[in-house]
């Protein structure tokens, strides 16, 4: 009797021991599972919140460069366009840059070409920002801030088509964001500090 009570006993322990093992690595498995999921889709510098940021040029610029890149430098997309602003190889050529992997390696000459990229697309928009600015359309405000942004990702001539044909002409990049989108999401920011400049150079 007390033979086959200590065989159940050791088979009730053996049971609760191997239970215990089982739990310990479901529970291992989940946290590891989570913990993955937790970096791939909230990285370090994923943060959509700029507390800090004003609604200046310093505030357009690093809020645009989140959406090109995440901000980040060193990053070139599969269409090949480069760095924090994403700048295709042309626009570099423009600007009389000819070595991507120099430019990929200076974030004081990338935000250079930015800066003065922005002073050319404004004076090439410079009617179109006099007329348009005020506006709405498709109702969407149209702020100089939007234009620029918009002349960024789809170049000045097809914010040109947009604007003057009253949003009926719109513009997709093969990533499928749109002029209008920008025009809405980077509005009212004040960059009157920078100057349209047909001849802008860094």
């Amino acid at each position: 009797m007390f033979a086959a009570l200590n065989i159940k006993l050791y088979f009730i322990k053996k049971l609760f021991f191997l239970s215990s093992i089982l739990f310990l690595f479901i529970n291992f498995v989940d946290i590891k599972k989570n913990k993955n999921l937790s970096e791939i889709n909230f990285p370090k510098n994923s943060s959509v919140v700029f507390p800090y940021l004003q609604k200046n040029f310093i505030g357009f610029k690093e809020v645009l460069a989140f959406k090109e890149s995440q901000g980040k430098y060193n990053v070139i997309n599969t269409l090949g366009y480069l760095g924090k602003y994403q700048f295709g190889i042309n626009t570099l050529k423009r600007f009389k840059i000819y070595s991507p992997k120099k430019f990929l390696k200076n974030p004081e000459l990338q935000e250079k070409v930015f800066t003065a990229y922005c002073a050319v697309n404004k004076w090439i928009l410079r009617k179109d920002i006099k007329r348009s600015v005020g506006k709405t359309i498709n109702g969407i405000e149209i702020t100089e801030s939007g234009i620029i942004a918009a002349a960024h990702l789809g170049g000045a001539g097809n914010v040109k088509k947009y604007l003057r044909s009253n949003g009926k002409v719109r513009f997709f990049d093969a990533y499928g964001s749109s002029i209008q989108s920008y025009i809405k999401e980077f509005s009212g920011y004040n960059i009157s500090t920078i100057k349209a400049d047909r001849k802008a150079q860094i």
